[in-house]
This record gives structure tokens, sequence and C-alpha cells, in this order.
């Protein structure tokens, strides 16, 4: 008797999905929606309305493969332009072969972005330190040379070359030369200007590293760096223990002004949490903080002050002058930094009082000290530097748009951790939001906050002067004055309702105001209206994180189609990267520093009024 086997329906085929920029695949059943296969990749996206097609923010590119037609909710949220140009939403969108899809920038959540901070840079000809291997004659009875002239004479053979070498460098040979058997990697520093020094001395083929680190006014950020690669093989942050001493520049150098022991605990307390974030690098990478050869720092004019141990009274005092602008190269164990003792320190320049040696790593990594477009970078913080590259001229100016970008001075702000909103879409009657990491809502950050903002005000919650509607079903009189509900007390993690105030709305108008009136000015300077650029570039935590389409529909930022913006995330690490690896960066970073042009606002004729026309929403 012959069996017959009954096999059910066949199984989908399976397709391959590529996301850029992660570069992961995952493998889908035909039909499937991009969403689902993006999530599966473990790719962080924006989503707000959990995949509803109600609120438009999944957006995705494919580059490669076939897709079903768009939905109407597609044709709805994109509109013919962005279809034809291949946008797509990923909760609509299902896959019917092979495909290939970019996720832009801004679908990307905040810890997903963050991930993509730390790549590599190219290191050329030109790099600060030079790694010579070399076999060193050992001492004997007929050759009494020193441990340093035997080291240099077998430098000087191997490639020419005879540094100087310092102290901190001197203590080290005799121990490191017989622990490895006369057969080290001499590691000789080539600076911008000046003799060539030499900096360590390690084992045989060790590969030398640099620390690169943003020392901002709210967060630190520090990356380690091959010396011989480029690449960042890690990355960590932290808060400014400064804080502590005030929220802003002006109230840290109030408080440094008061006595020479507060300017010293200011000091000790960043250089001590730098110091934690070296540990935190050499555990991530399994290194030693003795193969840290070179570092370079850059922030604000105040923050590189401080930690030089230089006076600031002159920088909270009209015509706020620094006390030095030029880059400064100083030993890293003066500054207090642990790392192989020979390492240098390398400073920036700074433009000005308020522009310091971070914008101009910013300037550097956005690409506006070498282009002849109309190119406008903001690095937004607790003080946004901005710059104007137009025909190759450079202009500046700084604006104090306050702590509500990181979340401070919000009724119920916090920073970019795990629960707080991060977007958030107007859908129907009421907001939907998302979280980073998706965790329950506690509070709410900063672009977060800005998002409720514009949303609010595109469903008439709010007025053009940041006032409440007192008739919409979602608005109340707190104990806190006029609230708007974002996330009732029965969704959030914390049991509480998660609202916004008309006090946390005049945070942002103040901010967003300050932003915007510095770059009217800029424009105003260069003669060009905001229609002329050609690029808007955005940097900083805040810049990285924050809703474009968001920003302009308040008024923060230029009114340029939204593919003129581009997010580069923490641009002065980067830019500090940069010059880490490059003497030719270091060099464009002088140059920058002489040509920008600063304009300070505060003397700005009408600047009160300017300020003012930039407050509504």
């Amino acid at each position: 008797m012959t069996q017959v086997l009954h096999r059910g329906p066949a199984a989908p085929p399976r397709l391959r999905v590529e996301l850029q920029p992660t570069g992961r695949r995952v493998d889908v059943e035909a039909g499937s929606d991009l969403l689902s296969a993006v999530q599966a990749a473990a790719v962080g996206i924006v989503a707000v309305c959990g995949g509803h097609g109600a609120c438009g923010s999944c957006k995705v590119r494919v580059v490669r493969g076939d897709l079903a037609p768009p939905t109407d909710a597609e044709r709805s949220l994109l509109g013919p332009g962005e279809l034809a140009g291949g946008f797509r939403l990923a909760c609509q969108a299902r896959v019917l072969s092979d495909c290939t899809v970019g996720i832009p920038e801004g679908s990307l959540s905040a810890s997903q972005r963050l991930a993509f901070e730390g790549g590599g840079v190219a290191v050329g000809a030109d790099t600060p330190v030079l790694p010579v291997d070399v076999e060193v004659e050992p001492p004997g009875l007929g050759d009494l040379r020193s441990d340093a002239a035997r080291l240099l004479d077998a430098i000087a053979a191997t490639n020419g070359l005879r540094p100087e070498v310092d102290v901190p460098v001197l203590a080290q040979l005799p121990t490191r030369l017989r622990a490895e058997g006369w057969s080290v990697r001499a590691v000789v520093s080539q600076p911008e200007r000046g003799l060539p020094r030499l900096v360590g001395v390690l084992p045989p083929g060790t590969e030398p590293l640099g620390l690169a680190v943003d020392l901002g006014t709210t967060k630190l950020a520090a990356y380690l760096v091959s010396m011989e690669s480029g690449t960042t093989l890690a990355q960590a942050g932290a808060m400014n223990p400064q804080i502590a001493f005030g929220e802003d520049v002006m109230s840290r150098i109030t408080r440094a002004n008061e006595s020479p022991a507060n300017a010293r605990l200011l000091r000790d307390s960043v250089v001590e949490a730098l110091g934690s974030l070296v540990e935190q690098l050499c555990a991530q990478s399994g290194r030693s903080y003795y193969d840290i050869v070179d570092a370079v720092v850059v922030g604000n004019t105040a923050m590189h002050h401080l930690l030089l141990g230089l006076p600031v009274r002159q920088l909270g005092e009209a015509p706020y002058v620094p006390a030095a602008s030029d880059p400064v190269e100083a030993p890293a164990a003066s500054i207090g930094l642990r790392l192989n003792p020979g390492a240098p320190c390398y400073l920036p320049p700074n433009i000005a009082g308020f522009v310091g040696a971070d914008h101009v790593a910013m300037v550097l990594a956005a690409g506006l000290g070498s282009t002849e477009r109309t190119v406008l970078g903001l690095d937004i913080g607790t003080n946004t530097e901005i710059s104007l590259s137009y025909r190759g001229h450079l202009r500046s100016c700084s604006t104090a748009s306050g702590p509500a970008f990181e979340g401070a001075r919000i009724r119920q702000g916090m920073r970019a951790a795990p629960g707080a909103v991060e977007h958030v879409r107007y859908v129907g009657d009421r907001f939907l939001v998302q979280t980073v990491d998706n965790a329950p809502a506690i509070g709410i950050c900063g672009s977060g906050i800005l998002d409720a903002v514009a949303e609010a005000r595109k469903a008439g919650v709010l007025d053009s002067r940041g006032a409440l509607s007192r008739q919409h079903p979602l608005v109340w009189r707190s104990e806190h004055g006029p609230s708007c509900l974002l996330v009732g007390a029965d969704q959030a993690g914390n049991g509480r309702d998660i609202f916004f105030t008309r006090s946390d709305v005049n945070e942002i108008q103040l901010a967003k105001g300050a932003v915007r009136a510095g770059t009217k000015v800029l424009l105003a300077e260069a003669g060009i209206t905001e229609e002329a650029l050609d690029e808007v570039v955005m940097a900083g935590a805040f810049g990285t994180y924050l809703d474009v389409g968001s920003a302009v529909a308040i008024g923060m930022l230029p009114a340029v189609p939204l593919d003129r913006y581009r997010q580069i995330g923490n641009g002065a690490g980067r830019g500090a990267v940069e010059m880490l690896v490059s003497r030719d960066q270091r060099s464009l970073a002088r140059e920058v520093a002489k040509r920008s042009e600063y304009i300070e606002l505060t003397v700005y004729p009408g600047f009160v009024d300017i300020f003012a026309d930039s407050l509504p929403l």
C-alpha cells in the first residue's frame, strides 16, 4: 500500500533585508513590513504611533529592491516628492524582494545615533605621533652611554630623528628598556610647531593610543582612539560635575571668582571626572592608560581656562576677553590627566570669550573651515555657538540658550536616559510618545519637550505666544499652572501623569528665541536671507536628537527644505578626534580661529528687538 504524504501550504520565501548605516542584515518572510525587519535586527528606530501609520516618524529610504505599492497612509504623510525619492514608512512598506534600506539620521532613536559617533577618521602621514620600533644596544663595560643616549642613537639610526626627552620619560627608560629586553617601540611626538619629543616607550608592536575629550558645559564625552588607524576603540560620557556650581558658564565664572579655593574645586572636579572616563575607556578596550601617548581636549573658553587654571574674571566682564586664544600644548600630567607620563595634551585655539575650541572642532568636523558653499553650523547646548560660512568668510556668535534643551528647568525634565520622552506626535485628539529605549515614560528630555511644543502648536493646543488653550480636554490648571497631558499615570513608568506646563513652554521659547536671534544676526551681517543657505549643520547632543521638522515648525531653525539639514552628532568630539590624529587639522584649527569674525550679541545694535521678534511660536 502506497502511503500518501499530506503537506501543508508552502512557507513564504525568506527575503534578505540589509539596513544602512548599521550594515545589519535580517531575513524576513515575503510580505513582512520593514518596521518588523528593523526591530528584528535590533536597530533603534523612531515609531511614535507604534507602527499604525498615524505619525510618519518611521521614515526610511529604499535603496534597492521591490516593495508593495505605497498605502494611503504613506501617500498622506509623505507626499509625491518623497515617495518619488524612494522614501517609505517602515510600518507600512511590505517587502517583496531582497532589498537594501537606508534609515535617515532623523529616524534613528537617540541611543542608536550615539552608537555611530565613534566612527574612525583617516590617519595620514601628518600624524602627530610616530611609533618607531628599535633594537637598543645593551650597555656593557665597553659601552657606558646613558640609557637615553643609546635609545636616541637607535631612533636616529632607524629613521633619522633625534627627539628631545623630558624628565617624565627619562624616569621610565631604565625600567622599560630592561623589562622589554632592549627591544621597544619608541613613540615620538611631531608637534604642529617645535622640535620632536620622545613621549613614551612601549612594548614592541604596541598600538599607541590617543585620548580626545569634549569638555562640555553640561556633559563630558571621551574617545579612546588608535593613533595608527584612527579607529575609535571606546567611548564614554558623563555629566560635568561642575553643574553643582551652576548650570551655565556665567554662574561658574562667578563662583570661581569668589575665591581661589572655588576655582580649584571647579578644576579638580572635572579632572577627577576625566580620570574616571579614562578608566572606563581602558576597561572597555582592555588597554592600559600607559598606552595613551597623546590627548586633545576641546571646550568653550571658560571650560578651557578653568581646566588650565587660568583666571576667568575677565570672561565675566565686558568686553569678555580670554586670557589666551592661541593653541596650548602642555604635559597631560600637569593638567592632572593620568596617561603615559610623557603624553602631551593639545588644547586648540579659542575664537573669543564665548566661542571656544569646542566650536572650532565642530567647524572642522562639519567642513565649514574649507568650503565655498553657504553653510550654517549650530552646536546646540546650554550655550549655543553658531557659525556661518559665506563665500569663504566665517562669522560666529554665541547665544545663552540655557539648559532647557538638556531637559533642565523643565518641570518633568530629564536627560536622554531610558524612559525619557524623546519624540511626540499629536494624532486624532491625543499625544503619542516614544521614549528612549522604549521604556515606560518617566520624564521628558530636551527633544521631547521641543516636539511636544511643536505638535501642540500645530494642533492648536498652544497659540503663538505659548499660551495653552483652556478649552482643550488635555489641558487643565495644575498646582504648577496651565498644564497639558502627554502620558497618563496608568501608562507611565512612575505611576504619575507626564505633562508639560506653560512655564516649560516659556523655557523653550527663550531657548529657541536665542538660537533664532543669533542666526538672524549672522545672516544679516552676511547680507543674505535664509533661502540662500545651501546647508544647515546641526551638532551637539541636542542637535543630534531633535526633530528638525519640529524645530523649523516653531521658528527655531531656518525655514529651508529639510533635505538641506545635516545632523552630525557630537561635532566637537569628532573634530577633537580629527585633530588628535592630524597635524594638518590642528593647523586648520589655528587658521579657522584667526579668520573667524566674532560678533558679540550683547552689544549688537537692535539685538533686544531681534530676540523679542524670535520668541513667538
